[in-house]
């Protein structure tokens, strides 16, 4: 007559089995371990010299060897890391060089161009520029292409409005030059010209608008206004203006 199994006998074997099987992967990740201490990445020049060290197997001259080839390597990453900053701020500055090329291209289009717009004497553009708390630099673009050939001569003024003290004023162009019979800035272009200035603003006073005038040696004069903060942006006139 056969005995039957112990039931308790697949329970002894499962946990003999586990207990080994914990007992090879202990092995295994220990050993993984300590070769991960003694053993570091080959690319590491730094890490391979300290394990060397530690276990002696390199002599004096290897070390020096070693720190030199470091010392060179991160000699080399800095120069690398230095030129690659020295080349994206010239690529910067290349791109800021193309964008200018294109908006100067794009101006001269409007202005002589086969299809550009036939406008007489016109403000293409301010800028306003501070110069200390009081003192503003102004430079403004002048153009006229409705009689090509003939030369536009006369002269410039600005005048500032805004507010001081809580009410409203306006500066007229002697009162932003601060001499009594101020002349205008004289201007004599065939197509278009840049002309500039020095302005005084008093103490105290918050400018709105700018409005600049032209007044040509024959004819009505011109005028074109800009806000204040399109003047701190320089900003053109658009084209259907």
């Amino acid at each position: 007559m056969a005995i039957p199994d112990s039931p308790s006998t697949p329970t002894v074997t499962t946990s003999r089995v586990a207990a080994i099987a914990v007992f090879i992967l202990a092995l295994v990740f220990g050993g993984w371990g300590v070769w991960r201490w003694w053993a570091p990445a080959s690319g590491d020049v730094q890490a391979q010299l300290a394990a060397s060290k530690r276990q002696g197997r390199v002599s004096h001259d290897q070390i020096e060897q070693l720190q030199q080839r470091v010392a060179t390597l991160s000699r080399s990453d800095q120069i690398s890391r230095e030129a690659n900053r020295d080349l994206q701020g010239t690529l910067a500055e290349r791109d800021e060089e193309i964008a200018g090329l294109r908006a100067d291209v794009a101006f001269y289009e409007r202005l002589v161009g086969a299809t550009a717009q036939r406008r007489g004497l016109t403000v293409h553009a301010l800028r306003m520029l501070p110069q200390n708390d009081t003192a503003w630099h102004f430079a403004t673009t002048l153009t006229q292409n409705l009689n090509r050939g003939a030369v536009s001569t006369g002269r410039l003024t600005l005048s500032i409005e805004g507010t001081r003290a809580g009410k409203l004023h306006k500066l007229d162009w002697a009162a932003l030059r601060q001499l009594p019979d101020a002349p205008g800035i004289a201007y004599s272009f065939k197509y278009f010209q840049q002309v500039e200035g020095d302005i005084f603003l008093p103490a105290g006073f918050s400018p709105v608008r700018v409005t600049v005038r032209l007044q040509p040696q024959s004819g009505a004069a011109a005028e074109q206004s800009f806000t204040w903060a399109e003047a701190l942006r320089g900003s053109t006139v658009a084209a259907g203006a």
